[in-house]
């Protein structure tokens, strides 16, 4: 997958970033107030871009190089005929290097510093450039009350490469942070951006590699990137005009224990419109009337191991836990799929299971939301979130195969060599009963099209987020994962 990787795709830590500036300056000579420059422009050109009948913008500067950033979007601001206050949250007297001269030619231009005031944040846009991607401790005084009243302004945002606040490689808030409704970022895309409280603060994201040359980003591996269409078009291409059910293979959906008939359903059909061929749900008989209503659907009433043992043969793939349950019948079942040997995605009570009997297989997709994760790890869920990326490395490392850790900003990491990838698609109304489900259903129908589990879950978890952006068009409140198994289909078939 290295060809993704490229600069708009690839996610960098913060010393990255630097570094990458570095190679800009020094081996390929472009002045580093060239690219304090060039970052000035490409904010306003988003802001204006963003906020076309805009006039006035009120400029927050910090004390380093962002606040030279935040100095350059006021002249040039100016030099276009709006009207641009900066305020200065330390005294100007005390820049140095490009920063210096950036509030010099803003002065020259006929700007001036102002001392921050409640009264000052009167711009019809807040840009926000107090801190950068440098900042690794907690905002307090002066600029924390200045972030806090602006953000309780009630007027937009545009954060200079990053809210500030935000922690630039975990996504996490540094007491308090801005919250942008447009961050315009530079060279590299951060990977805190897409973790944590990232998608919160950041809003819509502009990338702007300024034009430093391809070749600064030579041998520079991104910690991440995100998932874009490519992942679903390499594994779905156009079907051929012969093809026949048997050649999209068949999924096997076990699960569906008492008093649990919707979660197996919800993912058989999401893996059908997925794709797949064939779709057999394997269930407690209790369940067999209700998960059967779906007229494509076979159905298997599941009494006991030798039930599924014909229905095992004959998958592609296994689809385990959703609606299972933790009781004896449902270990015998995960273990009979296990020990089948085909592939697995496993969800939902078949990941409580793996957790309470710990093994690692490289022919499996676990799907984990923050606390599966927690348990399957054995800490807590807030430590999960706090560091996304790690738990999800450290679950890929003790469970093998490929781990899906579901939340805001999904991340998909696959075995060693594969670059983690983020999804940056998705709604809050996707935090409602049966998401998972459908996610299982869906990654499922993938793998039986494409037969690797990897890039399957790839895929799947951008066309469930996609799917999810669709089926909340008319509003996220009150959406149903059966709405989004609606939209599936549209986007397993890319134009």
């Amino acid at each position: 997958m290295a060809g993704m990787n490229e600069p708009g795709t690839a996610l960098y830590t913060a010393e990255q970033v630097r570094d990458l500036d570095r190679r800009a300056i020094h081996e390929f000579g472009i002045p580093s107030y060239e690219l304090m420059t060039r970052a000035g422009h490409a904010t306003l050109d988003a802001l204006r871009a963003h906020w076309p009948r805009v006039q006035s913008l009120t400029v927050l500067c910090g004390p380093g190089n962002n606040g030279g950033d935040g100095y350059v979007v006021a002249r040039v601001a100016k030099a276009v005929g709006l009207r641009a206050r900066a305020i200065a949250l330390a005294d100007p007297a005390g820049l140095t290097g490009d920063a210096r001269r950036a509030c010099d030619d803003f002065i020259a231009a006929g700007g001036r510093c102002e001392p921050w005031t409640p009264a000052a944040l009167d711009g019809e846009v807040i840009v926000d450039a107090l801190y950068g991607t440098g900042l690794a401790r907690e905002v307090t005084g002066d600029a924390a009350r200045l972030i806090d009243a602006a953000n309780a302004s009630r007027r937009p945002i545009v954060a200079v490469d990053i809210p500030s606040g935000l922690h630039a490689d975990s996504g996490s808030v540094l007491g308090t942070a801005t919250r942008a409704a447009l961050t315009v970022t530079f060279i590299g895309r951060k990977v805190g951006q897409h973790l944590g409280a990232g998608p919160e603060h950041c809003g819509r994201i502009v990338f702007d590699a300024l034009e430093v040359p391809g070749a600064t980003y030579a041998g520079m591996a991104p910690v991440a990137r995100l998932l874009d269409e490519r992942d679903v078009l390499q594994v779905l291409p156009r079907r051929r005009r012969a093809a026949h059910k048997g050649d999209h293979g068949h999924v096997l959906v076990i699960g569906g224990g008492p008093g649990m008939p919707g979660a197996a359903r919800l993912a058989g059909e999401a893996a059908l419109r997925a794709g797949a061929g064939l779709v057999t749900l394997a269930v407690h008989p209790d369940n067999v009337g209700s998960a059967a209503a779906r007229p494509e659907l076979m159905c298997v009433a599941a009494r006991s191991v030798d039930e599924i043992a014909g229905p095992l043969s004959r998958a592609t793939v296994v689809a385990i836990g959703p609606g299972l349950g933790q009781d004896e019948w449902a270990r015998s079942l995960l273990e009979a799929a296990i020990a089948s040997g085909r592939p697995l995605v496993a969800d939902a009570d078949a990941l409580n299971l793996v957790a309470a009997a710990p093994r690692a297989l490289d022919r499996w997709v676990l799907t984990p939301h923050p606390g599966e994760a927690a348990r399957l790890l054995g800490r807590s869920s807030a430590e999960v979130q706090s560091d996304r990326l790690q738990a999800v490395r450290e679950l890929q490392e003790r469970y093998r195969g490929t781990i899906v850790l579901k939340g805001a900003g999904s991340i998909v990491a696959g075995p060693a060599g594969t670059t983690p990838a983020i999804c940056d698609r998705g709604n809050p109304g996707m935090a409602a009963a049966g998401m998972g489900d459908v996610l299982t259903g869906i990654i499922a129908g993938v793998a039986a099209q494409c037969g690797d589990l990897d890039q399957a879950a790839r895929a799947g978890v951008l066309v469930h987020a996609q799917a999810g952006d669709l089926a909340a068009a008319h509003g996220e409140r009150g959406l149903l994962a059966s709405d989004v198994i609606a939209q599936v289909r549209a986007c397993v078939n890319p134009a």
